[in-house]
């Protein structure tokens, strides 16, 4: 389907196809969620995710709204050119998302959603020469992440290429000096690997604080667990809990789904 630029005169929701309203209130939800567990840092970071019958565009955040005012009707929509397609609000892109996330979405066209974060305990373990080491469960799911080497703030086209190339087949990559990514195809399966790769940072450096020498699993029990975390061994981990999720949120504040 052709890209069909929208209109700032008319409600967001009465321009566009049911599918995309649905994927706009599950894009504000996440970036609720985010903030509401800890992950958001002000206005920085984004989420985005492709827009339904669209193939070459994809929802993103407006750059000077906090993750708690984001709602349906606020994002941005570009194509993977960079050109915006429409935009509700008085706010502007953040060209360091565009570079990070248009890339993924042209390349990875199974991934619907792409998810980066500047928390203190995702931006302490990729600063780490260890990377995330196997001392849980929830690490393990992790035990075969990606890796990305800091080039400086995401501004240089040139850096797309070799973003595309280290996260490969991967759900989640470490940007060392950085944060984090994680990438789902949904909203729901990228959301559930952010938060679980958070928590993993969190275990390691707590754990790491300690100052005690830490027990590892052997190699095979870490490589089976990392294999049944896989998308689709056991469940598409996220779409379960999903539900409960947006009940949790409309009981805070339901104005996400404006």
């Amino acid at each position: 389907m052709a890209v069909q630029p929208l209109s700032k005169s008319k409600p967001v929701r009465d321009q566009v196809s049911r599918a995309e309203w649905e994927k706009r209130v599950d894009l504000a939800a996440c970036y609720r969620l985010i903030d509401l567990y800890g992950m958001s840092e002000m206005s920085a970071n984004h989420v985005s995710t492709r827009v339904p019958g669209e193939d070459n565009a994809f929802l993103i955040n407006p750059h000077g709204l906090l993750y708690d005012q984001m709602h349906a009707s606020c994002f941005i929509k570009l194509d993977l050119a960079g050109n915006v397609l429409f935009n509700p609000t008085e706010y502007d892109i953040n060209k360091a998302g565009y570079v990070v996330h248009s890339c993924i979405h042209a390349a990875r066209h199974e991934v619907d959603c792409v998810i980066h974060t500047h928390t203190i305990a995702g931006m302490a373990v990729s600063a780490m020469e260890c990377g995330l080491l196997p001392i849980a469960q929830t690490s393990m799911r992790f035990a075969k992440i990606a890796y990305h080497d800091y080039e400086g703030v995401a501004l240089n086209l040139a850096e797309q290429e070799r973003l595309v190339r280290d996260l490969g087949e991967h759900e989640g990559m470490i940007l060392r000096n950085h944060g984090l990514l994680t990438v789902g195809a949904s909203i729901p399966e990228a959301f559930n690997s952010m938060f679980r790769l958070e928590r993993a940072c969190q275990v390691q450096i707590a754990a790491l604080s300690c100052g005690v020498k830490l027990k590892l699993p052997p190699a095979d029990i870490v490589n089976e667990s990392w294999r049944l975390y896989q998308p689709g061994v056991r469940r598409r981990f996220g779409v379960l809990e999903w539900p409960a999720l947006l009940r949790k949120l409309d009981k805070i504040d339901p104005s996400y789904r404006d």
